[in-house]
């Protein structure tokens, strides 16, 4: 039988204080809806609707290449109310689950599980026991064990809330049954809405058998309703990714202090220093090491690579061996061949660096192709940009520039060449001759420094 997913995403989230949508919010990197999403296509649904309201559309234009359908909920009446607006556009499947899109870190095998043991009955409910069950839907059994219904906290009794086992409000239900036992539900209750825990009364009034399910963790069903319990949620998260990492042979000297916004791949072997952010795909050789303070975003560093440092990585790759920083800067097509040095205070853009060479103190290369062997001084700029458009500057192998010199592209060295320290090359140099442009140096006989008044 095919299933559809209902994903809950009207709310406005007015503890988080904020002018954006309460799922937009992110948590590592990505809006708390997308983890909903993820979660929603493992589980196989063949649709997925998504209801919003508060925010209008900017919640469906932030996530436009979600493969869902956005339903908007104009007016806000409760989550019994929410689904009944999603249910036309699931006329062809034979299940629903409900999701919020809230509670972000819901996996999909404690879903699966759900699924496949109320698979027998109309009805499958996801509950938690908890020591405090403050604020939550009570779970009331008969003698049995059976369920017969859920009630709010508002609306129940002292004994009531007495009760541990609550509700976490993820449902997965028989489409058709589900859509008649919402067309009785009613807002006869202290806040005028139509609740969708009601369903689970009218299920059992009608002898349906209510079959439960329950999370590995709690984290899983934990709803956020303000930054803090966002921030929780986010070192919950990024303390069960270190845990995987540090299981496939990662050292994490500080698993309280990292960050990763994506995915992350190391081989084995490999050392992450403390504060490391990780945004997009990263893959890490074995045997390298990420100092303190680095930023890597969308790049390969491969295998025995150092990066010390306040180093920020971004679109790039680094070869072998190589060594990185501190406080360097990798833009985007910045390709670091193997054994190379990028020290301190150097930005690389768009620019491929070939095996052996190094660019080691405050320099910038932008658009260059430096050959094999080539030491780049202190200083160093490639003058890649000519107020409209951009030029590449060629370095042949075994090169030698010296410091403080400007390379104003278009404009090739060749091999061997050597660049005089200050020079200013506006003209291709040849090979393996010094080439110096710059001003004769005057010593002014008879000045005097002035002095002060």
């Amino acid at each position: 039988m095919s299933l559809g997913v209902v994903i809950l995403a009207a709310g406005k989230g007015t503890r988080m204080r904020s002018a954006l949508p309460k799922v937009l919010h992110p948590l590592a990197g990505r809006p708390l809806l997308h983890h909903v999403l993820d979660a929603a296509e493992a589980v196989g649904a063949a649709r997925i609707c998504v209801v919003f309201g508060h925010g209008g559309e900017l919640v469906p234009s932030r996530l436009a290449d979600a493969d869902c359908v956005w339903v908007e909920q104009p007016e806000r009446l409760g989550t019994g109310h929410a689904v009944q607006q999603a249910l036309p556009a699931l006329a062809e499947v034979g299940r629903v689950l409900v999701l919020y899109g809230d509670v972000p870190l819901i996996e999909a095998e404690t879903l699966n599980r759900l699924i496949a043991d109320s698979a027998d009955t109309a009805l499958g409910l996801l509950t938690m026991r908890l020591a405090d069950p403050s604020g939550y839907g009570r779970i009331v059994r008969a003698p049995n064990g059976k369920v017969l219904r859920i009630v709010e906290q508002k609306d129940a009794s002292e004994a009531e809330r007495g009760i541990t086992e609550v509700n976490t409000g993820i449902i997965v239900a028989d489409r058709a049954r589900l859509a008649d036992w919402l067309g009785r539900v009613t807002n006869d209750n202290v806040q005028r809405e139509y609740y969708l825990t009601d369903v689970i009364g009218l299920a059992t009034s009608d002898g349906v058998d209510v079959v439960t399910a329950q999370p590995e963790t709690l984290e899983e069903v934990a709803g956020i309703n303000d930054r803090a319990q966002l921030a929780e949620l986010e070192r919950y998260y990024q303390r069960r990714v270190a845990e995987c990492l540090m299981q496939r042979g990662t050292t994490i000297i500080d698993p309280a202090r990292i960050d990763i916004r994506g995915t992350l791949e190391c081989d084995r072997d490999v050392v992450l220093d403390v504060n490391l952010i990780c945004e997009g795909r990263v893959r890490i050789g074995a045997d390298s090491r990420i100092g303190p303070n680095c930023v890597l975003k969308d790049c390969e560093i491969g295998q025995g690579v150092e990066v010390l440092a306040n180093s920020l990585i971004e679109g790039a790759r680094v070869g072998p061996g190589a060594r990185i920083g501190p406080f360097a800067r990798l833009r985007p097509e910045a390709d670091i061949g193997r054994d190379c040095h990028v020290g301190n205070f150097v930005e690389i853009k768009k620019s491929s660096i070939a095996d052996g060479s190094k660019v080691n103190h405050l320099s910038y290369i932008g658009d260059a192709d430096i050959g094999v062997g080539v030491n780049v001084g202190a200083g160093t700029i490639t003058c890649n940009y000519d107020g409209a458009n951009k030029h590449r500057t060629v370095i042949g192998d075994g090169a030698f520039i010296g410091s403080n010199s400007a390379l104003v592209a278009p404009v090739a060295i060749g091999p061997g060449a050597t660049i005089g320290a200050g020079s200013v090359i506006v003209h291709d140099a040849p090979p393996e001759l010094l080439t110096v442009a710059r001003g004769r140096q005057v010593t002014v006989e008879g000045w005097q420094r002035p002095l002060k008044k």
